[in-house]
């Protein structure tokens, strides 16, 4: 059953929970759709939040890293507000979830929902699209294809890598457990874009060149979560080694010939 959840959200029969996850995620998407990131992060939890109202349902926001925007405080952690430029082109993306965890709250505070958000930082794995904009699935592409990598900036700027399967259990944790406030989701061992490429690279067994490209308006420098909230509340760390887990998805993208 598919919805277009900037409309009103009907659903026969009881529900136990609501996960709205809807968004744009990859900057090539949110930057060709910007008008419909900010409906999804705006109207689309709020309508999400009426279900869950009705339904007398739990409700867990897909929320993301970039409500710290390019960051000040490093590592994040969730009492850190952030650094976020409005009128930005990343803005559409950053805004639309910084104001999903206000809508999220007031339906908490107002209505008594039970609300959980997940800060979700950079997340990878098998499945994901090969032109998908982001960092992992465009390296892997550019390796398998012997193309040059494209590094944007000097490559000197951080990334913190959680496997897909990791984040999976960390967001039903967190689904489950009686905490209200924000939860970063993420790995915290950080690695420079440069130290991925030439990962992939090795993992590929390719020889292609790194090229650099200017830096996009708004890129973060650095992205790191502190997940002692994580650790703590819900038992949660991720386990699968970078290595491991790029080793994945790499296979992944041969055995669908990306």
């Amino acid at each position: 059953m598919k919805h277009d959840v900037t409309e009103y959200i009907f659903i026969s029969g009881n529900l136990d929970a609501v996960l709205h996850f809807a968004s744009p995620a990859s900057p090539i998407d949110y930057l060709e759709l910007p008008i419909q990131t900010l409906k999804v992060g705006a109207l689309g939890t709020h309508k999400a939040l009426g279900l869950a109202k009705e339904k007398k349902a739990r409700f867990l926001l897909a929320s993301s890293s970039e409500v710290y925007g390019d960051p000040a405080v490093h590592p994040q952690v969730e009492t850190y507000w952030g650094h976020v430029n409005p009128i930005g082109p990343r803005g559409v993306y950053d805004e639309a979830k910084r104001f999903a965890e206000a809508m999220a709250f007031a339906y908490h505070r107002y209505h008594g929902v039970e609300t959980r958000i997940a800060r979700i930082f950079n997340t990878y794995g098998p499945r994901m699209r090969a032109r998908d904009g982001r960092v992992v699935p465009t390296f892997i592409r550019q390796a398998l294809a012997g193309e040059s990598l494209t590094v944007f900036g000097d490559g000197k700027q951080t990334r913190s890598f959680c496997f897909v399967g990791d984040l999976v259990e960390g967001l039903y944790r967190l689904l489950s457990s009686d905490t209200v406030e924000p939860v970063n989701l993420g790995n915290p061992s950080e690695r420079t874009v440069l130290d991925l490429a030439r990962e992939v690279l090795d993992l590929v067994g390719s020889e292609s060149a790194l090229v650099e490209e200017p830096l996009p308006e708004d890129d973060p420098k650095v992205r790191r979560p502190d997940i002692t909230k994580a650790r703590e509340i819900l038992g949660w760390e991720p386990k699968v080694p970078l290595r491991e887990g790029l080793r994945l998805t790499i296979e992944d993208f041969r055995a669908r010939g990306e």
